[in-house]
């Protein structure tokens, strides 16, 4: 036998292998990764969105859902998260105003929209007689997000306020943790009825299985809802291409289907 051509074969096979386990290595670390602080009416919205950009982009996307406010205070000890998206500007001005974010990241991504919403088997005629219905004796449990600390509670006072109803409303409300939440309450009957978000009834799995009635926008301010990368963010080109696609036409078009109004480009 040849003994320096089979010592020669297998220096072949150990530098291919090696070559092997070094492609595979480079292959892996080109694999991005952004971890996600969303706001909760993004509940199925960020599902969407999440599966068209995953058909483009070689990036694993991993999501927490909770109150914008309540992340905003974990991101002030600098959470372990690359991306914030917020149900409101507050927060990501805020963090990028103490300095921790990355230069001129945030963006606005969506206008939130309330609505008013109980199960289909609920007594009271939201869909025909919008606040009113809030005003019987019938109803003993009106479900909104905590005010402290998410958008969207502070948004549905504004809303009763507007109609002259919240004093009468205030020994009926419950809170919930975040608007996700809160949704919950009046789906499971813990509520009469809950004011939420737009995006949350128009889910396929929620659709058809209520009653309820938009809330002018008028009646609350404006919900303009925005993001940011944070400072510490492990992957900021991976953070800085799902931004990118949120706020392409795709994105967009996502979010509208999603029930959230589009800001101007």
């Amino acid at each position: 036998m040849n003994v320096a051509r089979v010592v020669s074969s297998a220096a072949l096979l150990v530098a291919l292998a090696a070559g092997g386990c070094s492609a595979k290595r480079e292959t892996t670390a080109r694999r991005g990764h952004v971890r996600v602080a969303a706001a909760a009416d993004l509940n199925q919205a960020l599902v969407a969105v999440i599966a068209g950009f995953g058909a483009s982009h070689d990036v694993d996307v991993a999501v927490s859902y909770g109150s914008s406010g309540t992340f905003y205070a974990q991101l002030l000890n600098q959470a372990p998260f690359d991306l914030f998206l917020s149900a409101d500007l507050h927060y990501p001005n805020e963090l990028a105003s103490r300095g921790l974010t990355l230069p001129q990241s945030e963006f606005t991504y969506a206008v939130g929209r309330l609505v008013l919403w109980a199960p289909a088997a609920s007594p009271l005629a939201i869909d025909r007689d919008g606040f009113a219905a809030l005003t019987g004796t019938s109803i003993t449990h009106l479900a909104i997000a905590n005010p402290e600390h998410a958008p969207y509670g502070r948004a549905a006072v504004a809303a009763m306020q507007s109609a002259g109803i919240y004093d009468r409303l205030r020994p009926k409300l419950v809170f919930g943790e975040n608007v996700a939440q809160t949704m919950q309450f009046a789906q499971s009957g813990a509520a009469d009825a809950a004011i939420v978000a737009r995006s949350l009834t128009s889910a396929p799995n929620v659709k058809g299985t209520g009653r309820e009635f938009e809330i002018p926008p008028a009646a609350y301010p404006r919900m303009d809802q925005g993001g940011v990368i944070l400072r510490w963010a492990a992957d900021p080109d991976a953070a800085r291409a799902l931004r990118g696609f949120l706020l392409s036409a795709d994105g967009r078009a996502i979010l509208e289907r999603s029930g959230f109004a589009l800001p101007e480009r």
